[in-house]
């Protein structure tokens, strides 16, 4: 471009109040703290509070208060909200709403709970045509798009949205990024795990960063690894293989990301993550038995500065590290995205402790 673009990073995704009881259970709560989350906007959110990227995302509200206050939240965190689409409210919710998503952070042998109430969204309802990608990529310039499987697994039009995007994203040089991210609740009425996977085969072609791996079947946790004293060595001797296949059938893909997390309890985990790229694997450091406050939201933090590191760094090994260190410092706080700063990303990404700051 002649001029420098206006985003370095733009999402397409569907954004969700999420109501979370704090240390108490959903169904016995008699007050919530209110968050803005959503595996996509989450990207937006972190590579703009945390590193600085100048970020919006593409999405739709119902015009009433709780999208006001979606708004709200998503103006608080920088990422630029003049893109949303407004739909005219109905005054009851028949033929549009807001997603709202119930969320426990789990403790010890509960584990986290979810309970999104997220039908006729008004993201859900999204379709080919609603944004100018040739105007936001070709005129106003952008230098990446992430979006993923939670927003394309909405709908058929979000689907045909995704792909429209993700077209226009490589006639424009744009990278783009997409997480796997499927989830079960989507596409229990629409053909499940095949359907999702079909999907995803279908953009795989305009995809430049993949995160997660395109497998035969659900993803499910590798056992540890008898006598090794690497932590991972069980999920990273499982995840090459499927990664070599996937990269051979789309040699269009430049870089792979995997996170790696063995849960001990809902509050204690192993993290790490895995990042295939142009043709060799990087590893980050391994957090060993790993104290959480609230786990939803890390992957989302760790694409956020794997973006960070390919993009302003250009180096995949510190991309690796500095994206599985926002991913577990945003565990250490409520909420689905992060509260990290850079520097305390790149001091934990180099080795350093929780020793006081003063």
């Amino acid at each position: 471009m002649s001029t420098p673009p206006r985003y370095d990073l733009l999402s397409l995704g569907e954004v969700l109040l999420r109501l979370d009881p704090g240390e108490g259970r959903v169904r016995t709560s008699r007050q919530f703290t209110v968050w803005e989350g959503g595996g996509e906007y989450n990207v937006a959110r972190g590579a703009r509070r945390c590193f600085g990227l100048r970020t919006g995302i593409l999405t739709a509200f119902a015009d009433n208060e709780i999208g006001r206050l979606l708004e709200d939240l998503i103006l608080q965190g920088g990422v630029d909200a003049s893109l949303v689409k407004w739909v005219p409210y109905d005054g009851m919710g028949k033929r549009v709403r807001n997603p709202i998503n119930f969320t426990e952070r789990g403790f010890g042998v509960r584990g986290a709970k979810g309970s999104v109430d997220r039908g006729w969204s008004a993201a859900s309802q999204l379709k080919p045509g609603d944004f100018d990608f040739d105007h936001l990529f070709g005129t106003l310039g952008c230098r990446w798009l992430h979006t993923g499987g939670i927003f394309a697994g909405l709908s058929e039009s979000t689907a045909e949205l995704t792909i429209q995007a993700c077209e226009a994203a490589k006639r424009h040089g744009v990278t783009v990024s997409y997480d796997l991210n499927y989830r079960p609740s989507l596409w229990q009425e629409r053909g499940g795990f095949p359907a999702a996977q079909a999907l995803n085969r279908r953009l795989a072609p305009f995809v430049d960063v993949m995160i997660g791996v395109l497998s035969d079947d659900p993803p499910t946790a590798a056992p540890a690894a008898v006598g090794s004293d690497d932590i991972f060595a069980a999920e990273d001797a499982a995840l090459r293989p499927l990664i070599e296949r996937l990269t051979a059938e789309f040699p269009n893909l430049q870089t792979i990301a995997a996170t790696l997390r063995r849960v001990h309890t809902a509050s204690v985990n192993d993290w790490g993550a895995l990042c295939w790229h142009q043709g060799r694997y990087y590893r980050s450091r391994s957090y060993p038995r790993f104290d959480i406050l609230d786990r939803i939201g890390a992957g989302d933090s760790f694409v956020a500065g794997l973006i960070h590191g390919l993009l302003v760094e250009e180096d995949p090994q510190k991309a690796i590290e500095l994206g599985a260190a926002h991913g577990a410092l945003a565990m250490t706080t409520p909420g689905d995205t992060s509260m990290a700063t850079l520097p305390e990303v790149e001091k934990l990404a180099s080795g350093g402790d929780a020793k006081v700051q003063r």
